[in-house]
């Protein structure tokens, strides 16, 4: 039984992940009903994250990126290491945005006849944000040092700990 059925009001997602962002301080920016944007710091970059909800799908969908674009020359290479990340990640995946030249991480919630709650959509977040920490040097070694897949993974690979 869905739970339109049994008088129930499906609450919208995306006002989940504006309280959320709200108790981080991350920026954010409403852009509509079903959208929401937010600009989160992390130790490399800042992440764009976009968040939209699709009541037909009952899906919340989430896309992180940031700020460096991939040129030409280098895409070969940053697809293998697309490749090769994807392959370690049990949560979302890496895309390439091509006429872009953007890297997006992306996941999804599917919600199904449930209501999403402050847990799902936290770690929904942590996911995205830790995928994007882990992988960013390996992105700027093969896009900016011009170094091969291989290379890049095994820097990825390497947990420091710590302090210098």
């Amino acid at each position: 039984m869905a739970i339109a059925d049994i008088g129930y009001e499906r609450s919208n997602p995306v006002d989940l992940v504006e309280r959320i962002a709200a108790g981080h301080d991350w920026a954010t920016d409403r852009t509509g009903t079903d959208e929401l944007t937010l600009v989160v710091a992390g130790s490399w970059a800042d992440y764009h994250v976009s968040l939209n909800w699709r009541d037909d799908l009952e899906s919340l969908h989430l896309a992180c990126s940031f700020e460096f674009k991939v040129p030409e020359a280098r895409l070969t290479e940053v697809y293998k290491l697309l490749a090769n990340i994807n392959e370690q990640l049990w949560l979302g995946h890496f895309d390439l945005w091509t006429h872009e030249g953007l890297i997006i991480f992306r996941h999804g919630l599917m919600l199904n006849d449930t209501l999403a709650t402050p847990s799902q959509c936290e770690a929904m977040l942590r996911a995205a944000l830790e995928a994007c920490e882990r992988y960013y040097q390996s992105f700027q070694f093969v896009v900016w040092a011009g170094k091969d897949a291989r290379t890049a993974m095994a820097a990825a690979a390497f947990d420091t700990e710590g302090h210098a």
